[in-house]
């Protein structure tokens, strides 16, 4: 008897600790965590916002709090009874109207959650932050979580916007608050409806869009790895660490042959040097500050492309674990749901292997 009242205890407390709210659910990372956690968790709570589209979590056994980051009151509400928080909402843009909107979602969001969080006794807050506040790495070297770095550095709104975050999470933790830090590096794969920047690389490509290309780098890895990385932080992770979770460095021509090889598509041969792009940016963004609409070449965007982002993947591995999967397997699974999903226009490519999407499907991800 003393063993089955053991084994239920353990049963209750399991529950009791693993009571989850995550933010960010109807973005594409989010909604990857968030699927992952419905695997392996009873009871997940999501915060939206009133206008969210929630279509991307309607498949989803979970509970829905309306809120908003930049509202206190309501994420009281949203956190009654949480134990655990993953913070993945982020205001990812690298162009903005009003810039002033990314730190109110970014950093004035994460601010409001943590004070919410520590008010309602969450015992794990796993905080996604982003391979955009590692200092970019000396030349010939790798960056990591140890490479030192400062706001200076940061490229944009964007990449300044979460630099600030990340410190008042950093700041928290080392003030007892227990919080974990990932930083994903480049996740691709299916379900990127907005699309976000990463999603829109891909899906120039697939569009004939993408003429030529500049010499720059990424760590690119599969959004389906990076969600298990949150779950493995929040099993291991160590209070107030930053933990990179990526996989391969890869120059931006190999990205594009990559996706080539699993597409059929022809990859451009053409490489440019970086000022064309960037004054093609500048008077893009003069005209669409004129007429109001978002640039397709965002500065911010070519400024960043400088540097190649190679990052050190190690601590991952070695304290949570983390594992990888084929990136061009990533890189199909992407495309293939572009293609299906009416975000690129058909067109006749030898080799091609994707079919002509069913006009059943609508432009935004919904059958």
């Amino acid at each position: 008897m003393a063993i089955d009242r053991s084994e239920k205890s353990r049963e209750r407390e399991r529950r009791f600790a693993m009571t989850t709210l995550v933010t960010g659910a109807t973005g594409f990372l989010g909604r990857h965590v968030t699927r992952l956690l419905a695997t392996r968790l009873d009871d997940i709570r999501v915060l939206v916002r009133p206008e969210s589209r929630v279509q991307p979590i309607e498949d989803l056994p979970v509970k829905r709090a309306v809120g908003d980051l930049r509202d206190p009151a309501s994420l009281r509400q949203a956190l009654a009874g949480i134990r655990q928080v993953f913070h993945v909402a982020a205001d990812y843009r690298l162009w903005a109207k009003n810039p002033n909107e990314i730190y109110e979602n970014n950093v004035a969001g994460t601010r409001n959650l943590i004070e919410a969080s520590r008010e309602a006794g969450v015992r794990r807050f796993i905080y996604t932050s982003s391979v955009a506040t590692i200092a970019p790495p000396p030349h010939g070297q790798l960056s990591d979580e140890s490479t030192e770095t400062s706001l200076d550095q940061m490229i944009g709104h964007y990449k300044r916007s979460k630099f600030l975050a990340e410190r008042e999470v950093l700041d928290a933790a080392a003030g007892g608050f227990p919080a974990v830090i990932v930083n994903p590096t480049m996740p691709v794969g299916p379900g990127d409806w907005k699309p976000t920047p990463t999603g829109r690389i891909i899906v120039d490509f697939l569009s004939g869009r993408m003429p030529a290309y500049v010499d720059t780098g990424f760590n690119v890895v599969a959004v389906e790895d990076v969600a298990e990385g949150h779950w493995l932080a929040a099993q291991r992770g160590r209070i107030g660490q930053r933990y990179i979770l990526g996989n391969r460095n890869m120059t931006f021509k190999e990205v594009l042959d990559a996706l080539s090889r699993v597409t059929g598509y022809a990859a451009p041969r053409i490489q440019v040097p970086h000022f064309l792009p960037l004054v093609a940016g500048y008077a893009e963004s003069l005209f669409c500050s004129i007429v109001g609409r978002e640039p397709r070449i965002p500065i911010e965007g070519v400024r960043m492309s400088r540097y190649k982002m190679f990052v050190d993947c190690s601590l991952a591995r070695q304290e949570l674990g983390f594992r990888t999967s084929s990136v061009e397997e990533a890189l199909s699974r992407a495309a293939e749901w572009y293609i299906r999903n009416n975000y690129v226009l058909h067109k006749t490519t030898a080799g091609a292997v994707y079919d002509r999407p069913s006009a059943s499907v609508r432009h935004d991800g919904r059958s």
